[in-house]
């Protein structure tokens, strides 16, 4: 089969399409024909080497596919499925825990499905995890026209919370207004001050911050005392090391990393995220917005162009029709 594999950390030049054999199925999952493969932030740092991975890997969590194989025959073959954690699904097949499978509607096309789960439930967990959203709660989401971003903001929205957005064009202020942000700004150094001006002289209640080392500072200082400043990516590079009495100077505020899979680390946990995730696709409280869907052998542009900031909503690999 084709897929795309890493044999040293690097660039988005790294990411080599070669032939390899098919996977096999142990008996806890199944064998999944791809149609569409997810590309998120994540990956780039497996690429990277900023999270740990064994070289040579083929990267890729998220996709869409067709069951092809159920060594327990519970499944029938052709069943579209969807999924967001099973390693190497940048190729045209890939093994999928039937744990962490997720049926996918009619209703909802292969390449939506291939990039709902990861982000839909990251901003699940980000807004009912994390901490459990009210109506009338602010907060300043970073990267507001990114994957996430839209579908935090979409969410958000819908709870009656007031969301200030902070994104970089025109195009992704349209994005972000679109999905039910409150106000929308751009990145400057003086953006806390913005915020606090148009959010009645005080800091929000919660700051998502997908960006990391470029605007941790203003996150900082955007948010209001004892509230939480929520870091959970790091486009622009890992935040520095800093003095946690830096916490108390702005207010005693609560500061976390989270991700996903200590969120969805039981099953019942992910089918909970993800069920929720599919019914407000399906009922349209969710919209996801996917970029120009990119070939399987154009991975390594759909990196570069995803990290340069130059897409907007989701971003995916199709893989077959």
């Amino acid at each position: 089969m084709k897929a795309i594999q890493i044999t040293q950390h690097g660039g988005p030049d790294v990411l080599t399409v070669v032939e390899t054999a098919d996977p096999t199925p142990q008996d806890h999952q199944v064998l999944v024909e791809v149609l569409y493969a997810g590309v998120n932030y994540i990956d780039t740092y497996f690429r990277e080497g900023i999270y740990h991975s064994e070289l040579p890997f083929i990267p890729g969590k998220e996709g869409c596919g067709r069951v092809i194989h159920d060594p327990r025959g519970e499944i029938a073959d052709g069943t579209v499925v969807a999924w967001a954690s099973a390693e190497g699904s940048y190729a045209e097949k890939v093994c999928v825990d039937r744990a962490r499978l997720v049926a996918v509607p009619d209703s909802i096309s292969p390449e939506v499905a291939a990039s709902m789960l990861l982000q839909g439930m990251t901003a699940h967990y980000l807004l009912y995890g994390v901490r459990d959203t009210q109506q009338g709660d602010s907060m300043l989401v970073t990267a507001g026209a990114g994957g996430v971003g839209l579908l935090l903001t979409q969410l958000a929205h819908a709870q009656g919370a007031t969301v200030y957005s902070v994104v970089s064009t025109d195009e992704k202020e349209e994005l972000a207004y679109a999905a039910g942000a409150t106000e929308v700004f751009r990145y400057s150094e003086g953006l806390a001050e913005t915020v606090r001006r148009r959010n009645a002289g005080r800091g929000v209640d919660v700051v998502y911050d997908g960006v990391g080392k470029d605007t941790f500072q203003e996150s900082l200082e955007s948010v209001r005392p004892r509230g939480l400043v929520c870091l959970f990516g790091a486009a622009s590079g890992p935040v520095e090391p800093f003095d946690p009495q830096l916490l108390n100077k702005h207010g005693s505020i609560f500061l976390t990393r989270p991700s996903l899979g200590a969120y969805t680390a039981t099953d019942d946990e992910f089918r909970m995220r993800a069920q929720a995730v599919v019914r407000a696709v399906e009922e349209g409280t969710l919209d996801i917005r996917v970029h120009e869907p990119y070939a399987l052998d154009d991975a390594s542009r759909a990196h570069h162009d995803l990290q340069s900031r130059s897409t907007t909503g989701s971003v995916v690999l199709k893989v077959a029709d």
